[in-house]
């Protein structure tokens, strides 16, 4: 061994290129590399395709012709001891295995701090998403997309279990919002009711094929609860939110349904703890006021609200006096509210966002204001009868309520058919009672007559809790009601 000088080759391969101290003997008949050194993949690929001579030089790049060795092809392989990350050999390498076929006698990475299958699996990853079979074969995706967001909701639940990418796709918000961009987004009718032995439960309705379909059970903080509100954000979303717990008293806590997901999640939870309050959204944000909670003062004035876009609660006006709501609508983007003050006399309000102030009311409105009742297309409804035969829309030109629709149709005074909900649902008005019975009213046609319009009110029974008249009327008589569970709130979910 004479000298250890750096080399550096120039008459190979473009981009083959050798640095690292080389150790040589006077004959120049062996070679050994006892440090790390950096390949290119085109001179490997070149030592591949059989090249026999490979100019060394010294210096620094500079060729000299005086010192210029050749290594004849009776030269051993190369030897490689290090134990440097092969797994970085180079990026044209996809895996450690193929980059040990040409640099014969390599070692695998035996570094602690370096895991050898990462970039396998990473590699691995990118090739099987290249490789991904087609979402419907024969068919491009945005085709496959474009076929399956016409398949009806209800078939939803079935789709996501053929494979993983329709899980996924199904699971995201695009295959939704897409739906939602081209009009294909359904409604459905999302009830919650309380058993008789106090449990709360819930199901959907589907207008399209008129069933009750199932849905995830309520979470367990909400199982039991009393006096908390509910409210429909984003169109998908349905959030639950205060009450009280049998057990723990009042609550904050915020959870919400998504329709997309078939899921529940957690939500920032409230300021204050209430329940038994009232609640309503306006421009997408939640708003609650008033209620219960435990504590010297029992009856709240404070209000708050929840802006999803900034995922949180803040306070906004107090109310003029403290109120427990038992009635409240949005009309003409004012929130009305009517209940019990901390002396049990009734009283109403009105709060308008724009200027953040309540102000008390006592006009025809008011007066006449009956549960349950709904805003649609600027016009203020609520029902007329116990059973939801009626309806009646309040005039604002005469501050009075007026008859609007009588569907002939008188079902009993029973309290399993009292309508328990107004909705809107597909441009119409949809009546919900106890017995899960739904009514559909086509409030926007002209003829107002039901003997000459017969499809201006429609009746669903509930499947499964429906009796008839002849059974409602005898068991009247009897005593018995027969109620199993009642309706607690009733929201609409587009999916």
């Amino acid at each position: 061994m004479q000298k250890m000088e750096y080399h550096r080759s120039s008459n190979g391969p473009r981009g083959f290129r050798v640095h690292a101290p080389l150790v040589w003997n006077d004959d120049f008949g062996n070679c050994q590399i006892e440090s790390a050194i950096c390949w290119h993949l085109e001179w490997i690929q070149a030592y591949k395709s059989g090249v026999k001579e490979i100019g060394l030089y010294t210096g620094l790049g500079r060729k000299t012709e005086d010192k210029a060795k050749v290594v004849t092809p009776h030269v051993r392989p190369l030897l490689v001891d290090s134990v440097s990350c092969y797994c970085k050999v180079d990026s044209g390498l996809k895996t450690v295995a193929e980059a040990r076929k040409f640099v014969p006698g390599s070692k695998l990475c035996i570094q602690p701090d370096i895991n050898p299958n990462a970039h396998k699996s990473k590699t691995s990853r990118r090739e099987r998403t290249r490789v991904q079979p087609p979402l419907l074969p024969g068919l491009p995706d945005d085709l496959a997309i474009a076929c399956l967001i016409r398949v009806p909701r209800a078939e939803h639940r079935k789709l996501r279990l053929v494979c993983k990418r329709w899980s996924r796709l199904l699971t995201g918000n695009f295959f939704y919002s897409h739906r939602k961009s081209l009009g294909m987004a359904e409604e459905w009718v999302y009830v919650i009711k309380r058993d008789r032995d106090g449990k709360i439960s819930w199901n959907a309705f589907d207008p399209v094929y008129q069933i009750w379909q199932p849905l995830p059970p309520v979470p367990r903080e909400y199982s039991g609860a009393l006096g908390f509100g509910c409210a429909v954000l984003s169109g998908c979303h349905l959030y639950l939110f205060g009450g009280k717990d049998p057990l723990r008293g009042s609550m904050r806590r915020v959870i919400f349904y998504s329709a997309r997901t078939n899921k529940w999640h957690r939500a920032p939870d409230m300021l204050r703890k209430r329940h038994f309050f009232g609640s309503c959204v306006i421009n997408n944000c939640l708003y609650v006021a008033g209620g219960e909670c435990e504590g010297i003062q029992r009856t709240l004035r404070s209000a708050e609200v929840y802006d999803p876009n900034k995922n949180r609660w803040s306070f906004i006006s107090d109310m003029s006096t403290a109120m427990v709501p038992f009635i409240g609508v949005v009309y003409d983007g004012k929130w009305f509210l009517k209940g019990l003050g901390s002396h049990r006399e009734v009283m109403s309000e009105v709060y308008n966002p724009e200027t953040s102030t309540w102000t008390p009311i006592s006009d025809g409105m008011v007066a006449g204001w009956r549960n349950p009742s709904i805003s649609l297309d600027g016009h203020l409804y609520a029902l007329d009868c116990r059973d939801g035969c009626k309806l009646r829309v309040y005039d604002e030109t005469s501050d009075t309520w007026n008859k609007f629709i009588d569907s002939k149709l008188h079902l009993g005074s029973s309290h399993a058919l009292e309508a328990a909900a107004l909705v809107p649902l597909n441009g119409k008005l949809c009546i919900v009672r106890n017995n899960m019975s739904v009514s559909m009213v086509d409030v926007s046609s002209p003829d107002k007559h039901v003997e000459s319009n017969p499809h201006l009110w429609e009746n669903i029974p509930g499947r499964g809790h429906f009796r008839t008249l002849v059974t409602n009327i005898l068991s009247s008589i009897a005593g018995r009601g027969g109620l199993k569970s009642h309706i607690v709130h009733c929201q609409v979910l587009q999916a």
